[in-house]
């Protein structure tokens, strides 16, 4: 494993096309710019709508947006006026810091390589900063990819680069739009699920689960945790325990922690105990 973590269990991670920093998220303005945008392959965030249009430019947007899975809203105009001054025709679209990767692709690679994927799930982390902070944990410790939610998820901002130091320009980020059936391909591909829960009786430090293997680690929502569809399909459930008052830990905090566990068992599997022993990438 190098420094920052990248060659254990069999090597570097999958390397992928990266973009370029963006200072702050740009936006393109008006229905045939961003139909133009979305035909020449431009990645989004998401596209803003008037509520109430409709026209043959609307239809076609919507119908692409759906088949790129770019997340549309309706909003009143006063939304898009607040976004922009210029004339927006009743459309804007945010275009994206970061260049999504196809999870199916990353996990195969990652196999012919012979390598064990490590991936993080994140359900409805809403909150950029926290985000960004997950991005940054994953990276540390040797996540092969990120996937999120093609809706309810953080948008993938400034704040959120920023936050990550980086990080998210490194990690290959996949935006699914269904978590469930991404969670039913990874089990049918071999990776393990793990969710952490507080809805559980078993301990991250009773050592009860084995990270070496594929795993795919769930974090849920701020508000209320994984959603009960995605705990169902886990294959392992792991709580923090706690010592203090305070009964739940901040979720990028969280995260860290059980992602520690799994850099370490990985670690003590190639037979490395000391972080300073591995070279500078």
């Amino acid at each position: 494993m190098e420094s920052r973590n990248n060659k254990f269990v069999g090597g570097n991670r999958y390397s992928g096309p990266r973009t370029p920093k963006e200072d702050k998220m740009e936006m393109i303005f008006g229905l045939r710019p961003i139909i133009e945008a979305m035909l020449a392959g431009k990645v989004l965030e998401k596209i803003f709508v008037q509520k109430g249009a409709r026209n043959a430019n609307v239809d076609e947007l919507l119908d692409l947006a759906k088949k790129q899975d770019i997340p549309v809203a309706s909003v009143p105009i006063e939304k898009l006026n607040n976004l922009t001054r210029k004339n927006h025709q009743g459309a804007v679209a945010l275009i994206s810091a970061i260049t999504y990767m196809p999870l199916d692709e990353i996990v195969t690679s990652l196999f012919e390589k012979g390598k064990s994927p490590l991936l993080l799930i994140l359900d409805r982390i809403t909150d950029v900063r926290n985000f960004g902070s997950i991005a940054r944990n994953a990276e540390c410790m040797g996540v092969d990819a990120i996937v999120i939610p093609s809706r309810g998820g953080a948008q993938i901002n400034a704040d959120a680069i920023k936050t990550s130091a980086g990080a998210l320009h490194l990690v290959p980020v996949c935006r699914e739009q269904n978590l469930k059936n991404t969670i039913d391909y990874l089990k049918n591909y071999g990776v393990q699920i793990v969710a952490c829960t507080e809805k559980t009786e078993h301990n991250l430090n009773d050592n009860t689960v084995d990270f070496v293997g594929p795993t795919a680690i769930i974090m849920g929502s701020e508000e209320d945790g994984i959603s009960p569809e995605y705990l169902k399909r886990a294959d392992a459930k792991l709580r923090i325990p706690l010592l203090g008052q305070i009964g739940s830990l901040n979720v990028s905090v969280a995260t860290g922690i059980i992602l520690y566990e799994a850099m370490s068992q990985r670690l003590r599997d190639t037979g490395y105990s000391n972080l300073n022993t591995f070279e500078p990438r």
